[in-house]
């Protein structure tokens, strides 16, 4: 059986092509939910675009955030009539799901979006760019793209629009800037299912005797702007594998053994040929990269040739590095040891972590949430939802949090479930935790975040940080830098400092899996490790489908060459609670 990647099934490493199959066609029935949740708001969008009545607008928000919650298949639902018996779908929404799930199209966005030029689209996509702000701009400035929009900005034209300042102005065009930076890269899991889609094709043609996805993927980048693959096919079969590709891709490219699409996916692809298995892995090899990395290791094209590449690096009088590792950053760690590949996989992780419910801004129950967590194989829970201070997530009041703690107890006490009530509390300006001491030393675990205020200076934010770090309470430190991969960049800070602070009030630091995040960043893992700092890496589940994210977190952490015993929910339930009672008494079950 060959490998896309190296881990196992919970992991983005190491899944098995059929495993891989499987996995791409839930994702596809998955995805059919969240179409119609951006459906709904797109509809909603084009509503108020039009100002159109704010009841209607409503409605198709509220439905939106329905269907957002169903756990149950959208299509069984639709073909059963179930839908209609839904509270917040009604008639016309109703309708609108229907008429997509059966024809996937939707005459009431076309109606709305007639007379619109596709590309007003884009201007969505700017935070602080509102349907109504939107349509201001289109119908007062005839501005119809991102590009139309850029050149008003440089031009000032915004500053005779009621609405919009300098300030404005100047965000607008920091916010194009980003997006254009952005526009040609995929987050991870759009990364994974766009290479499901190469994977499925490759497997229906026997003419190749393996493949391996290489490049960017096989070193587990956090974002990607290629797709490449290594092809093993006999060298008088090549005529028979081209004319099989043209049947299903079309090839922009045929150079000599490289091919080349840039339609195939949503991805630049590129494979590569080769005719035996010591130009396989030498190929493999040299593709992975980095160029960086092969540089500065003195690597030669075609100088070092096997079938395995532990040779290669022992002919060429060099330590293994793992696939993930070699980037450049490598040949600046000074500790040889934090250079061994990291021994960590998905089944090692014993505590899911920081996870959210209904309780605040999450999709299902904490029952729900740990009944599906124990089915992949985790052993303690600590349910981590928002705090008061997150108004905009339904961060929990104190009496709500004696409310879920009854709950809590409930579930204990009927299920014998390892289940610890923690809380994700807001990092205030000021450093301090949203809750009082009485409130925090109730709690079993505390992830200390920062969701607001992100611009303070470098200083501002790394003091605020560092004193958030000292509070006793904190177990550990929430996506350390702020940033949202291809959206937003860290906030200003100095993770020197920060990671200082960590190790010396031994608070762990998160490896936040959510694709959007991947924070704490894979650079800055190895100084981290340097400092004798501990990890925690977590889902930052809020729904039932989330919790599988937890395999990109392990993909990162291994990048960084962590460890097993670097991770606190690696640790056994014994261990951990050691680790939470490291500092101040926590009020834990045992339940050995």
């Amino acid at each position: 059986m060959s490998y896309i990647y190296t881990g196992n099934s919970r992991s983005f490493l190491r899944i098995s092509f059929n495993l891989r199959a499987t996995l791409f066609i839930l994702k596809i029935s998955m995805a059919e939910k969240k179409e119609i949740v951006n459906l709904l708001d797109e509809i909603a969008d084009f509503l108020e675009f039009h100002s159109e009545n704010p009841f209607k607008i409503s409605a198709f928000r509220n439905g939106s955030n329905t269907i957002r919650k169903l756990n149950d298949d959208i299509n069984e639902l639709v073909n059963s009539g179930e839908l209609k018996k839904v509270k917040g779908i009604g008639k016309g929404i109703y309708a609108v799901i229907e008429e997509y799930c059966s024809h996937g199209f939707s005459t009431a966005l076309d109606e709305l979006k007639k007379d619109i030029p596709d590309s007003l689209a884009e201007l969505f996509q700017i935070r602080g760019l509102g349907p109504k702000k939107i349509s201001l701009l289109f119908n007062q400035e005839k501005i119809k793209s991102i590009d139309d929009l850029k050149t008003a900005c440089n031009e000032n034209k915004l500053l005779s629009v009621k609405g919009f300042g300098e300030k404005i102005q100047q965000k607008i065009l920091e916010e194009i800037g980003q997006i254009e930076e952005n526009r040609n890269y995929l987050l991870i899991h759009f990364a994974e299912r766009e290479s499901g889609k190469i994977k499925i094709l490759f497997d229906e043609l026997p003419v190749i005797k393996k493949y391996e996805f290489t490049g960017e993927i096989r070193r587990t980048k956090e974002v990607y702007s290629s797709l490449e693959v290594v092809i093993l096919v006999e060298s008088d079969k090549v005529d028979e594998l081209l004319s099989s590709f043209k049947e299903k891709i079309t090839l922009d490219v045929i150079s000599g053994e490289i091919l080349k699409s840039n339609t195939a996916v949503k991805l630049p692809l590129t494979i590569y040929l080769v005719h035996s298995e010591n130009d396989f892995t030498a190929r493999l090899f040299e593709t992975t990269g980095s160029e960086e990395f092969l540089t500065k290791l003195g690597y030669a094209s075609n100088k070092f040739r096997s079938d395995n590449e532990e040779e290669i690096f022992s002919k060429m009088n060099a330590q293994f590095t793992a696939p993930e590792m070699r980037e450049k950053d490598f040949f600046s760690i000074s500790n040889k040891e934090l250079q061994i590949p990291s021994d960590l996989t998905n089944e090692q992780l014993k505590g899911f972590l920081h996870f959210h419910t209904t309780y605040s801004d999450g999709l299902n129950s904490v029952e729900e949430m740990v009944s599906s967590a124990i089915k992949l194989g985790y052993d303690y829970f600590a349910v981590c939802d928002h705090s008061k201070t997150a108004a905009y997530a339904n961060g929990l009041s104190e009496h709500r949090i004696i409310k879920q703690r009854g709950e809590i107890v409930d579930i204990n006490s009927r299920t014998r479930w390892r289940l610890l009530q923690g809380i994700e509390s807001d990092i205030l300006t000021n450093g301090e935790l949203d809750y009082p001491e009485e409130i925090l030393q109730e709690f079993q675990f505390v992830v200390a975040s920062v969701h607001s205020n992100f611009s303070l200076s470098e200083e501002e934010m790394t003091r605020r940080i560092v004193k958030a770090i000292e509070n006793p309470f904190t177990d550990v430190l929430g996506h350390p830098t702020g940033r949202l991969l291809l959206h937003r960049a860290p906030y200003k800070h100095n993770i020197k400092k920060i990671i200082d602070a960590c190790s010396r009030n031994q608070v762990a630091l998160e490896i936040n899996a959510h694709p959007n995040r991947l924070d704490l960043d894979w650079r800055n893992i190895f100084y981290a490790r340097e400092q004798g700092c501990l990890f925690s890496i977590n889902a930052d589940a809020h729904s039932l489908d989330n919790i599988l994210l937890t395999k990109y977190g392990v993909a990162i952490a291994r990048k960084g060459g962590i460890q097993t015993k670097e991770v606190i929910n690696c640790f056994d339930y014994k261990t951990f609670v050691k680790f939470l009672n490291r500092k101040v008494t926590r009020k834990v079950e045992r339940y050995e």
